[in-house]
């Protein structure tokens, strides 16, 4: 039982101890003086004697103890503590001597074994160095090819958790928050189709891939999915994994469908205007109606022809290039306007009316582009000489752009892109092909060019229950927020930010980040410490509507925060308005530092990631995702010192924290 007991509080039993045996002592033997003495008016001298000897031991034992605890018990918990930090936590600077100065060798020796340590490691680097540098080249090369598929890849376990995906899946699904490491397949897709292809093809044993189609659970989105089984060492083989490829189709079958249905209305159409109403009105009815078909078709002809956000210079150059091979000039002048088109369509149709016209006498070809609004521009193919009739345009039009591509025709290009091509002057002597192309969307590039993944937990066992889980099985969302005040009754959340740490691991691509408007001025008291202003919150998200996006993105996952009691009773006083608890077991990094370096060290967060060897840039202290950064570091380190510590378990830390409830009070 007393090895449960910290060993400053041994230390202190052990001298109360003393001290009362002491008095026990003194006051036993005064008794035994006093009865063999058997005078009674001594019992005065004798009550005297032995209250100055007993205040003058539980004194001298007192001071004793203290003398004993600072120089000795705090400094060894300190020492053990930058042991296990080094030991587990990979930090390699040396260890302070002066904090355990009166143990003698002690401090310099655990000095020696933590500089071999981190020699060691450093040598054994230096051996695998050469290795693991071809080996994160070869990942490099895979993650920059998978970050380039434009379908979304997700990689899931047998049970149905995300090991791994690409940007382009958070693209498909809306950066959905339930989209992440270590989540529920089951929190973004309706699983009835997964389920069923997944056990129709572990059944089989060649386990070829499937074709199904999906649909999302925000936003009822169709998805088009391939699921392959895939075994790969360390995996449960009655559970493979499964790679899971989706194309958001949604926006295909809407045009597909629109089409579809302007062409049977207007059969349907014309058929009942010929059949049922005479020919005085038929005309002027059948009129409107291929008018009103027009319109409506005119907004479907781009939505299903595969596009690209291409270049104009891009475009020019390469028909340049292609127009060289046969001797014909072409000067391009173009900037880096990005053109919503075919590229390669674009260009061989450019080609063969180039081609064709420099045929009939054309010279001085020149490609151009000039705005037309602020959607579209003009790209003409400008000529010296004389311009191409109507009839010879359209039949340049309607000759094949290439002997391999017969039924492909550069009519169908306009068609594909909405456009036509008009005759137009274009100087002196000089005269224009001229057609109008879709300016390019701007689409960001970083989330796209992503991939997150943790093959670990292809191999990870989930827990049967929560308490009983390892705490490097869990998920945790480590969080901050910044304030108007102090004072959780009257002031209001102005930011909050979080990332994840799942598998032991930090993943900084699944971050929550977002200034709140707080429905009330920020103090410049406030303001000052954290730099929000009044003006940066101004069009951000009320405080309701922003703790609903961080509810749904710590769902399922353990909530962590350094100085916990005061960030959640910001979060636990909205819970009415947004209809959602935060009921998730709550870790706080303050009473983990207590566990680890005792209840006398400084717990701030900048002592801590002094203690931990981490870095917070001045300019990130003091903002949430900066602190939460921080937090999540240091939170990651300590897992594997709790776990040292005999703490393996969320069970065993939530009751360890029951020790230092007089330093902060814990929520669970």
């Amino acid at each position: 039982m007393l090895s449960r007991l910290s060993l400053r509080l041994r230390i202190f039993l052990f001298f109360a101890l003393l001290a009362f045996g002491g008095a026990a002592l003194v006051i036993a033997g005064l008794l035994i003086g006093y009865t063999r003495l058997g005078e009674g008016h001594a019992l005065s001298a004798f009550t005297i004697a032995g209250a100055i000897a007993i205040f003058a031991i539980l004194g001298l034992t007192t001071w004793v103890w203290v003398l004993f605890d600072e120089h000795v018990a705090r400094p060894v918990e300190r020492l053990a503590a930058d042991l296990r930090a080094r030991a587990h936590a990979d930090v390699d600077n040396g260890i302070d001597h002066g904090v355990a100065r009166y143990l003698g060798d002690l401090a310099p020796a655990a000095d020696a074994v933590a500089a071999n340590l981190s020699e060691t490691r450093n040598a054994m680097a230096m051996a695998v160095g050469r290795e693991t540098a071809r080996l994160n080249a070869e990942k490099t090369r895979l993650e920059a090819l998978l970050a380039e598929i434009p379908d979304g890849v997700m990689f899931c376990t047998g049970n149905h958790m995300i090991a791994l995906y690409n940007g382009r899946c958070r693209e498909i699904l809306h950066d959905d928050t339930a989209l992440g490491l270590g989540r529920p397949v089951a929190g973004l897709l309706r699983m009835g189709p997964i389920h069923q292809a997944y056990a129709r093809l572990a059944a089989q044993t060649a386990r070829e891939g499937t074709d199904i189609l999906v649909t999302t659970r925000q936003g009822a989105q169709l998805l088009e999915a391939r699921l392959r089984l895939v075994d790969l060492a360390g995996q449960d083989a009655t559970a493979p994994g499964y790679v899971l490829t989706l194309r958001d189709v949604t926006a295909d079958l809407k045009v597909g469908a629109e089409r579809a249905h302007l062409l049977n209305r207007l059969l349907d159409g014309v058929q009942n205007i010929l059949s049922d109403l005479p020919e005085s009105t038929a005309k002027a009815t059948l009129a409107a109606l291929v008018q009103d078909t027009a319109a409506r078709k005119a907004a479907t002809d781009t939505a299903w022809w595969p596009m690209e956000a291409l270049g104009a210079a891009d475009l020019g150059a390469a028909l340049h290039t292609r127009l060289a091979r046969k001797d014909v000039a072409l000067h391009p002048d173009l900037d880096d306007t990005a053109l919503r088109c075919d590229g390669f369509a674009i260009t061989r149709m450019l080609e063969r009316l180039a081609l064709s016209w420099s045929e009939t006498g054309a010279e001085g070809l020149v490609l151009t582009l000039a705005s037309k609004g602020p959607t579209q521009a003009a790209l003409s193919l400008e000529a010296a000489g004389a311009p191409p009739d109507p009839a010879r345009l359209a039949q340049w039009l309607d000759t094949p752009l290439s002997p391999g591509l017969s039924g492909f025709h550069g009519r169908d290009v306009l068609l594909s892109h909405g456009t036509v091509i008009g005759i137009e002057p274009a100087g002196p002597g000089r005269h224009a092909l001229r057609l109008s192309l879709d300016l390019a969307t701007p689409r960001p590039i970083g989330p796209s060019r992503m991939v997150m993944y943790d093959f670990d937990l292809l191999h990870a066992a989930i827990p049967e229950t929560l308490a009983k889980a390892p705490l490097t099985s869990l998920s945790f969302v480590i969080f901050d927020t910044e304030t108007t005040g102090l004072n959780p009754q009257s002031d209001e959340i102005c930011q909050i930010a979080a990332l994840r740490v799942v598998n032991g691991k930090v993943v900084s691509g699944e971050r929550f980040d977002m200034l709140v408007n707080p429905g009330r001025n920020i103090p410049a008291s406030a303001t000052a410490v954290h730099h929000i202003t009044n003006a940066m919150v101004a069009d951000a998200p009320d405080i309701d509507t922003a703790l609903s996006r961080f509810h749904a993105f710590a769902k399922g996952s353990v909530l962590v925060a350094h100085n916990a009691p005061f960030d959640m009773s910001f979060l636990r006083r909205r819970e009415g308005q947004i209809g959602a608890r935060f009921d998730q077991p709550i870790l706080d990094t303050v009473l983990c530092s207590a566990i680890l370096y005792g209840q006398s060290a400084e717990h701030t967060l900048d002592a801590l990631c002094a203690r931990l060897h981490i870095e917070i840039p001045a300019e990130a202290r003091h903002t949430a995702i900066g602190d939460a950064i921080a937090t999540a570091e240091a939170f990651r380190k300590m897992i594997p010192m709790l776990e040292a510590a005999e703490l393996p378990n969320l069970e065993a830390l939530i009751k360890a924290f029951d020790r230092h409830r007089r330093l902060i009070e814990h929520l669970n």
